[in-house]
Order: structure tokens, then sequence, then C-alpha cells
């Protein structure tokens, strides 16, 4: 694959899923002491890569959960947090100030805090009730926090009598690193594609719903403007015939994210529209990877994984084909703001 070292992704992803017994330990110290709801933060793509565990916690699970984002959350009164919140905040640099700041605000108030860092030593990991380490750089950040999280909140939900197949679940995330590596190759033909034909693109809709919603928020965002200078509108399904739909023209670019969850038929039903309206639709669809090792029924929790693990080629892609390094910035963490 392009530009892309198998080697240190493999070593990344094992390292995430080789934490398991660790964060069993922390889902059961935590479980023994009790708390009465569950606080997901972050800034940026760290909040938005919480969003679909706060969707499949509220589908499959009886634990009140709040997905918030870090600069907010410290400077309202949120009636639900108190002592007895649990909280899990990430940040792969674990310095992010807002993060920060959260991790602190969390500290004061007396909530138990589980922190996920690329690094120990950082603010984030010393501020962390219970920290979980695993050295990644930004290319394979998500796949190493989604294996964490997949395994942190759904031992959760069996601790909580939510989940009975967590063990099963639990064994097939191990073989992950390779199931993603799969996507990957499967994948690069379309993203090559996709760069050379909308290098030049000025503006893109994407669009995604249930879990993938915030893969679709955090890839605008977080990569077509961020690391691209790209305009872009991110455009949960359900919401997209209540105004976006009337920007739609024949050459507006289009970027249908879609998963396996039960939110499915709102992406068929806006693909059934644009199909109609624009000649620039992309399709990224998870349904059509194999996921070898992986039981059907687990699929659809798996789907916003999948989209940000194949959307890495993209953007590697986009790299090349606009000539624009992802690592370029004209103020993220360049001036004062």
């Amino acid at each position: 694959m392009f530009n892309f070292d198998e080697a240190n992704f493999l070593k990344v992803t094992r390292g995430a899923v080789q934490l398991r017994s660790q964060i069993e330990d922390v889902v059961d110290s935590v479980t023994a002491k009790g708390y009465k709801n569950l606080f997901l933060l972050g800034s940026g793509g760290s909040i938005a890569i919480m969003y679909p565990f706060e969707y499949m916690l509220k589908t499959n699970s009886t634990i009140p959960v709040f997905a918030e984002i870090a600069a907010e959350f410290v400077l309202y009164d949120h009636k639900h947090f108190g002592p007895d919140s649990l909280v899990i905040l990430s940040s792969l640099s674990g310095t992010t100030k807002e993060t920060v700041q959260a991790a602190k605000y969390c500290k004061e108030k007396g909530a138990t805090t589980i922190g996920l860092v690329g690094e120990l030593g950082t603010p984030l990991a010393e501020l962390s009730d219970y920290c979980l380490v695993n050295y990644s750089e930004n290319d394979t950040a998500s796949d190493s926090i989604y294996l964490q999280l997949y395994m942190l909140i759904f031992k959760l939900m069996e601790a909580n009598g939510d989940f009975p197949q967590y063990k099963q679940f639990a064994d097939e995330l191990e073989k992950m690193p390779h199931v993603l590596l799969d996507v990957k190759q499967q994948t690069e033909s379309q993203a090559e594609q996709f760069a050379k034909l909308y290098k030049d693109e000025t503006y893109h809709m994407l669009v995604g719903s249930g879990s993938v919603w915030g893969e679709t928020y955090s890839y605008a965002m977080c990569v077509l403007e961020e690391m691209q200078w790209i305009r872009t509108k991110s455009i949960h399904a359900a919401e997209f015939f209540h105004g976006t739909l009337e920007l739609v023209e024949r050459d507006t670019s289009v970027i249908l994210m879609t998963g396996e969850d039960e939110s499915r038929p709102l992406m068929d039903r806006v693909e059934r529209f644009v199909s109609n309206y624009t000649d620039k639709l992309s399709i990224f669809d998870t349904k059509k990877y194999e996921l070898k090792g992986i039981s059907e029924q687990f699929r659809k929790f798996l789907s916003p994984m999948i989209i940000a693990s194949l959307f890495e080629r993209v953007s590697t892609y986009l790299e090349k084909e606009r000539n624009h390094p992802l690592s370029t910035r004209r103020y993220y963490r360049k001036v004062e703001y």
C-alpha cells in the first residue's frame, strides 16, 4: 500500500488489544466501587470517537451515558455529573488543553476518571485515576483508541448485565489488526480513484448516521477542513431532508459513510435521493467488506472503526494528489487562540 507502514500498524493495533486484561481489571475496579452514570469527554476527533459509543450504549445498555465536548462541559453545571460519575477521556498527545482542563475539573468534583493516551507522563495521564497507554502516531491513533474503547465500553456493559457476549466479542477483537489491514488493502483502489477524481473539489457534503455519525463529523472537520483546507458540511442522514437537500446540484460532491446498524435505512433514503440529483456521489459502505473471523452479530458495532480505518487510505491519497501534507497547519497549535 502507498505510504503505509504495515509493520508499525500491526504493532500499534496489537498493542491496543494486548491491553485487554488491564482494561478488564479497570472495569472490575470501577464496578466494585460503583458509579451512577458514564461521561465520555473529548475535543475534536477525540469527542467524535466517543459518539459511536454513546450511540451503542443508548441502544444496548441501561447505563446512563453523556458524550460531552470538553471545553463546553467545564463551563456549565451538568446536573447529572458528580462524585459518583465515571468519566472516560481521550487525548493521543495527553496534552489537549481543553481535555486536560476537563480532567482537572472532574478531579475537583471527585469523579472517577479513565484516561486514554499515547504516552505516560503527560498531563492527562497524570490526572487520570486509571490510565491506558498505547503509543501511536496520528495515522494509527483512531484504530488504537477504537480497539481500547470497544473493550472498555463493552466490558462495562457486561458488568452491568447488558452484554453477556463480551468474551466472544473481545476474543474476536483480537483479530481486528489483520481485519483492518484487509480493509485498508481492499480500499486502496477506491481511495486512489476518489483522490484523483476529486483532488480539485472545493466543497463536499458528508453524510452519516447512527454509530458512524461521529466519524462523519470527524472526517469533515479534522481531516478535510483541518488537514486539507477543504470546505465541507457534515450532515446526519436523519436531518438531510430538513434543509441540506436544497443545496444538491449536478456538480455537488456527496460522500456517504454507510454502516450496518439500525440507522442504515436513513442512509438508503439519502442514497436514493442524491442518486437522482448529483453526478458526484461517492459511497463508502462497510457492508462490502468481509471482516474475516468476525461474527455477523458484531458487525454493526464495528462500522465506525471500519469507516475510520478505510478513510485513512483516502486521506493518504488526498495528501498525494493535492500535494498538501496532512501535517500542514496555518493556525492549529501554531498561534494563540
